[in-house]
């Protein structure tokens, strides 16, 4: 029985140090998300096709900064002020906001599952850090750009994204359809950049104005290929 339970622990630990050991390994490569694996394991449609940050038209990760994670460029990973907040709120009894940054997103898609559950959270906030402290920011924002969902189909990645929306590259896209992109990363099950509804046109609106006031030169150049 004590050995039994020795082998448990052992193999809880590992699967718990797992992903501090891999995440060095994405300084280069095509990571793939959890959802991505599990979707292909089911048998369920997937669809990817990486394409490299400098490729990117720079409008869709100053976009998606600006709607996600406006503290991107000066946080560590973690959000502390959006977080507090978010406790406050659900203390409050008001319904909760997403409090996590484009890093803990990563973290999530990366190495963890899918809904709310506050022991994922536990695991994804010091994960979060340590993906921080090891991959640049243009990395992580790489990452993200090319595991996120956007599409209703298992479309995953801008370029995926953006051919299946608009019939064009990722390394094309103009103002508004970076901001049609960028808002509907919550759920793009319910909301479509394809076909969008009044909803997801007043927030791109927003985030197209966020956008053009936001500062990026904190984490790196603000040219194409820098």
């Amino acid at each position: 029985m004590r050995k039994a339970i020795r082998i448990a622990v052992l193999v809880v630990l590992g699967l718990l140090l797992l992903p501090y050991l891999l995440t060095p390994l994405y300084r280069t490569g095509h990571p793939v998300s959890t959802l991505m694996i599990w979707r292909k394991l089911s048998g369920a449609p997937m669809s990817r096709q990486w394409i490299d940050f400098a490729a990117i038209s720079p409008v869709l990760p100053r976009t998606v900064i600006a709607s996600e994670d406006a503290k991107f460029c000066s946080h560590h990973g973690v959000d502390w002020d959006s977080l507090r907040d978010v406790i406050d709120d659900a203390e409050d009894g008001e319904v909760t906001r997403g409090g996590s940054t484009i890093t803990q997103q990563v973290a999530k898609n990366l190495f963890l599952w899918q809904g709310r559950s506050y022991v994922r959270k536990a695991l994804e906030l010091p994960l979060a850090m340590w993906i921080d402290a090891i991959l640049s920011k243009r990395r992580i924002l790489e990452i993200y750009l090319n595991i996120a969902e956007w599409g209703p189909g298992g479309q995953f990645g801008a370029e995926t994204g953006a051919r299946y929306a608009f019939g064009r590259s990722a390394a094309n896209l103009s103002h508004r359809e970076a901001a049609l992109m960028a808002s509907i990363l919550p759920n793009p099950v319910k909301r479509s950049a394809r076909k969008p509804g009044p909803g997801v046109r007043r927030l791109a609106g927003t985030y197209m104005a966020r956008a053009r006031a936001a500062e990026l030169r904190s984490c790196w150049p603000e040219k194409r290929g820098s």
